[in-house]
């Protein structure tokens, strides 16, 4: 899943704010480098910051949508808001990738009326202050238990299990040792019943552990993506899909030996 970034502030480097045009063509160029799945999001989720209003974030989603429309993979548009939901799969999106997990009123509902798969993803808190002080007692346990309960909901509501995916949500109310742990132990989030998506790249967990910056990250990124795969993950988030690829075509070639 390659991200096409529409903030302003995004905390990887990559974000094409209002410029449409610099977006669609990040997003055919991700394809070009193999990208299965395109994640077009207008909201930073990055610790610290506010949210969009639905105005802008539809403002610059639709129109980054339509002209990826045609680009041969299917699209998913992260959101957390139901009315730019509803707005993105009117529009033709395929997936809604919600860092919620549809836990905002009506979400459940506007994902079940359509056909569209969704991500539902852990956060302990808001992105303004989920990193102040995260705490848990068993990190692995908890965040499994929330997503195998997202998980019923979602069943509940009318959404069909093949259309659901997971992501254990690394960096999202989480301190490094929690992330490390969830990632050591990422086998174990499969007993919540979906596929896992994860999200590594780029992250701040990995700039403490290698000193670097955020758009330097790319060896750390793809390690991190490969010990992902090796674990159970099914679905990689990543800015760096070509890297990404090769990685993964050394791995597949060694389990297929």
């Amino acid at each position: 899943m390659g991200v096409v970034n529409l903030t302003d502030d995004s905390f990887s480097g990559d974000g094409c704010g209002d410029d449409i045009q610099a977006a669609i063509a990040h997003g055919l160029r991700l394809v070009a480098e193999g990208a299965d799945i395109l994640d077009i999001g207008a909201e930073s989720t990055r610790p610290g910051s506010s949210a969009v209003a639905p105005e802008q974030e539809l403002g610059r989603v639709l129109p980054v949508l339509e002209g990826l429309m045609d680009c041969g993979v299917p699209l998913s548009v992260d959101t957390t808001k139901p009315v730019v939901m509803s707005a993105a799969l009117q529009a033709g999106a395929d997936m809604i990738n919600d860092v919620g997990a549809l836990c905002l009123p009506g979400a459940l509902e506007v994902v079940a009326t359509s056909h569209a798969a969704v991500c539902m993803m852990h956060m302990q808190g808001e992105p303004e202050t989920m990193q102040d002080a995260p705490a848990y007692h068993d990190v692995v346990g908890e965040v499994t238990d929330f997503l195998a309960a997202r998980v019923r909901a979602a069943a509940a509501a009318g959404i069909p299990s093949g259309r659901i995916v997971i992501d254990p949500g690394f960096g999202f109310g989480k301190t490094l040792a929690h992330n490390l742990k969830l990632l050591h132990h990422l086998d174990e989030l499969r007993r919540a019943g979906a596929p896992l998506l994860v999200g590594l790249s780029r992250k701040s967990m990995l700039g403490r552990l290698t000193g670097r910056s955020a758009g330097d990250r790319v060896h750390a990124s793809v390690v991190a993506a490969l010990l992902a795969a090796q674990r159970g993950a099914r679905i990689l988030r990543v800015h760096d899909v070509a890297a990404t690829r090769d990685t993964l075509a050394v791995l597949n070639a060694v389990e297929e030996a």
